[in-house]
């Protein structure tokens, strides 16, 4: 199984990032859980939970955000993948522009120098110029940009169903098999 840092940021929707922690951790990979302390309000503030609450649920390895020494900053561990879930504007410009002064951006940053897969999940509507002009950027630079926009071709009965249809889609571009939710077909209209 693979080893992923999960950055978690204070853009609202930490759901996702809870719920991708969730996943990854119970289907046997290894979670490096990073969270800013504008994270750590959404969380409590969306989730009813703490990060040290979520490490222990999940089994992740919480790494302290200040610390730029962590695995998860390192070129030489190998870590499979880097998903910053949601992703702050405030995140995004530090990152488009080689800005790593946290833990979250220095996985970033490292994760492109390395050429491994970095995955942005941003949580804002409508999104301002300047952060359009950053994730063109983080886009050509091969980041994958991943706004958290559910779709409803799949009938989602509920919140957990729109979730799950962004984390699908993180995984999809990590390529990890999961079972979340249904694919279209091309057969739906028929």
């Amino acid at each position: 199984m693979g080893e992923y840092v999960v950055g978690i940021t204070g853009a609202s929707g930490a759901v996702y990032g809870c719920r991708l922690t969730e996943f990854l951790a119970a289907n046997g990979h290894e979670v490096r859980l990073v969270v800013s302390d504008a994270g750590s309000l959404t969380l409590g503030h969306e989730c009813d939970t703490t990060p040290e609450e979520l490490a222990q649920r999940t089994g992740a390895h919480l790494e302290d955000n200040s610390d730029i020494a962590a695995r998860s900053a390192s070129g030489s561990a190998n870590i499979d993948g880097v998903i910053i879930c949601p992703c702050s504007g405030t995140t995004i410009g530090k990152i488009a522009n080689g800005i790593s002064d946290n833990l979250v951006t220095r996985s970033a940053v490292v994760a492109m120098k390395e050429r491994r897969p970095l995955i942005i999940v941003p949580r804002e509507t409508p999104y301002a110029t300047v952060h359009l002009e950053m994730m063109t950027r983080l886009s050509t630079y091969g980041v994958v940009v991943l706004p958290a926009s559910p779709a409803f071709y799949s009938h989602p009965k509920g919140l957990d169903d729109m979730v799950d249809f962004i984390v699908a889609r993180i995984l999809d571009h990590l390529d990890i098999e999961h079972s979340l939710g249904s694919r279209w077909s091309g057969d739906e209209l028929n």
